[in-house]
């Protein structure tokens, strides 16, 4: 058993990550909103849209690749502080964006700073994540708990960050919005490295690049089914959905414009918080501290199933009921609040089983080889969030969504107990 003050400085570190965590994930969250909104409003289309985060998210993908190779060798605090610090840089390059700039230097730009925000955000994500691996009880289902709070209450401060966006977008313009986030977060920045206490990995200087590709089939099986299930996500969620209700909720107007924004920013942060919650709930929902390793692999599968019928009955709605409509556009609210209730099951599903698969010696490699396949995800949702909405309209959005999720299903078919037998007690 722990001693009690191990256990003591494991929960005050795991409790100041998840701190950090949340102040970076709410200025992402926020600063997602902004530009999104801020440049739909100047005129940019769904496409140009989507360019706007395409590095964020390709620079997911390699710094995901790469961080957990870097946090093996110089230590996660190192990782998260990095983290941490780039956004505040971003933050700060973005305020310099030139309204008289032309639309392609303008979206050139904010690639570039999107781009260096993605890094941050990686850097931050696979600290906190890996950090729980080391910090969490090994009895008592302590491993999934512990991860289902920081993942759920991670995504419901993000949730709050969009509706923060679009308020601050509303009240205070772009500029002062965003040095304001840069404000705040320096500050935390700032606590964060004078309270931070002992208790995670240093480094090791004998850490291999080629580490980071594992070779448990497990972990690539789930990092193939990561990929999928949050392209499913993104593909209506980045631009098509935003885009869509600021089409049904805008008149034109100024004012029409600003309650739009809320209305938008309300209904993103209300999904997120909701993922958030039912994603903190999961192990309860599942009864996961009495199940066995096969049955939850078991229930993983049931439940990705069951979210591919969500996204395929509403593109069949909005295709039979192409004109706007208040039921129309309550029942896509409705059926789009089921989705993340059930998707967040899921993302906690895979969230535990990444840990659970890994040793704590391979954590960050693996972490880190999974968090890329989810940024690679994030990648495809987002590149085919703007170009279905502009070719199909939501109709095809929600369809690809579908089949992506019917391809998160055959790869989560292809795990397998008898390759792990380093579970986690639950």
């Amino acid at each position: 058993m722990t001693p009690a003050p191990e256990r003591a400085a494991g929960f005050t570190a795991y409790i100041t990550v998840t701190a950090a965590y949340w102040a970076f994930m709410l200025t992402d969250g926020a600063l997602r909103m902004l530009v999104l909104l801020h440049f739909h409003r100047l005129g940019f289309s769904p496409v140009q849209l989507a360019y706007l985060f395409v590095l964020y998210e390709i620079a997911g993908v390699v710094t995901n690749l790469c961080a957990g190779w870097i946090a093996a060798r110089f230590g996660l605090t190192a990782t998260l502080y990095a983290g941490l610090s780039l956004q505040v840089l971003a933050l700060l390059a973005l305020a310099q964006l030139n309204p008289d700039w032309s639309i392609t230097i303008s979206v050139v730009f904010v690639m570039l700073v999107q781009g260096a925000s993605g890094v941050a955000k990686d850097l931050a994500k696979m600290s906190s994540k890996s950090a729980v691996k080391i910090l969490a009880p090994t009895t008592g289902g302590g491993l999934f708990r512990w991860v289902a709070i920081l993942t759920g209450s991670k995504n419901a401060v993000k949730g709050c960050g969009f509706l923060l966006g679009a308020a601050l977008l509303a009240v205070f313009g772009f500029v002062q919005s965003v040095l304001t986030m840069a404000a705040v977060l320096f500050v935390i920045l700032t606590g964060v490295m004078i309270g931070m206490p002992k208790g995670l990995p240093v480094g090791r200087k004998d850490a291999k690049f080629s580490e980071v590709f594992s070779k448990n089939s497990n972990i690539n099986w789930l990092s193939g089914a990561r990929l999928f299930l949050f392209g499913a996500r993104d593909v209506w969620f980045v631009v098509g959905i935003p885009i869509y209700f600021y089409a049904v909720l805008s008149d034109g107007s100024s004012e029409g414009n600003r309650a739009a924004f809320f209305m938008i920013g309300s209904f993103m942060a209300l999904w997120t918080i909701l993922y958030g919650i039912v994603q903190g709930w999961a192990p309860r929902i599942l009864k996961a501290t009495s199940r066995t390793e096969p049955e939850i692999l078991v229930l993983a599968k049931r439940w990705v199933g069951l979210l591919a019928i969500v996204p395929a009955f509403l593109a069949g709605l909005v295709w039979l009921v192409p004109e706007p409509s208040t039921m129309l556009t309550a029942s896509i609210v409705l059926g789009l609040l089921l989705f993340g209730g059930i998707f967040a099951v899921n993302s906690a599903l895979h969230s535990f089983l990444i840990l659970s698969f890994t040793d704590a010696k391979r954590v960050t490699m693996d972490v880190g080889f999974y968090y890329m396949a989810n940024a690679a995800g994030r990648l495809v949702g987002t590149v085919l969030s703007g170009f279905t909405y502009q070719i199909g309209g939501l109709p095809l959005c929600l369809g690809t969504a579908a089949l992506m999720i019917a391809l998160s299903w055959l790869g989560t078919s292809q795990l397998k107990t008898e390759q792990n037998d380093k579970v986690a007690a639950y």
